[in-house]
């Protein structure tokens, strides 16, 4: 690789690193406002943002909201992408097209389009409706996920299974699933983090009681900018490097991406 390649890289990664960092850096200062450089140091806002009842109901209900989708997302992403790429299906490209269509419409289309469904069903403010619609429109990122895993598995373990009198059930329970475990680990932690970092969609479906957590910050932010606020996205940035490092560790994102 050249040095000017170096670099480039090197500022690339700067420039998507750096906001983080200074998030970070902001929500250590002791004055009460948020300023760059930081006036001193203290640890006094995260104990405000973890205290505070907006941070509280915002993460239950992200967490909830992230969870179902997750827990939705994967059954759904595993089948799709195994159906689609291990059987001759008619109009499988349109199926493809279909599945991947919630990720080319504008998330402001999709978001008023379920407002309407969810106004006349009820579901404006529920937390599952919501978890729902996240599943809805990240759906793609689960099925790109699974369709590299099972392009990647050989075919010759499932043969060899049923070769030997297992049945297609024992063989996708015992054999195909733990193959695809590493796509189906790395799009259920994608699903959740999207899941958990909505904004758009979220903006439209929830109201003042279930309301997710960026949409609390949103709310607190458009007066002034607080370090409480600060602290709640440096909590936000751990918990998703904290469930990258769980998930390297358990089933190895390094080996999976290579």
């Amino acid at each position: 690789m050249r040095w000017y390649t170096k670099i480039f890289l090197a500022g690339v990664m700067l420039f998507f690193v750096l906001p983080l960092l200074i998030v970070l850096i902001c929500s250590f200062t002791s004055a009460p406002r948020v300023t760059f450089p930081p006036q001193g140091f203290s640890v006094q806002w995260y104990f405000t943002a973890l205290t505070s009842p907006w941070f509280q109901t915002g993460l239950k209900n992200s967490l909830i909201a992230a969870t179902f989708c997750t827990i939705l997302a994967v059954p759904i992403g595993m089948l799709a992408s195994y159906g689609l790429l291990r059987y001759k299906i008619k109009a499988r490209n349109a199926i493809q097209v279909y599945l991947l269509l919630p990720f080319t419409v504008p998330l402001v289309v999709q978001g008023i389009s379920l407002l309407f469904i969810y106004a006349r069903t009820g579901l404006v403010g529920n937390i599952l409706g919501i978890g729902f619609a996240l599943m809805e429109i990240n759906l793609p990122f689960m099925l790109w996920s699974t369709s590299s895993a099972v392009n990647r598995m050989d075919p010759n373990l499932e043969n060899a299974s049923m070769s030997l009198g297992a049945n297609e059930i024992y063989t996708f329970v015992h054999i195909t699933i733990p193959a695809l475990l590493p796509g189906i680990m790395s799009g259920g932690l994608l699903m959740f983090v999207l899941g958990l970092n909505e904004f758009v969609t979220s903006l439209m479906l929830t109201t003042i009681w279930s309301a997710t957590l960026p949409i609390n910050m949103y709310t607190r932010i458009k007066t002034a900018i607080t370090p409480d606020v600060a602290a709640a996205a440096a909590i936000y940035i751990i918990i998703t490097v904290i469930a990258i490092i769980i998930l390297d560790k358990t089933v190895g994102i390094e080996s999976y991406l290579k």
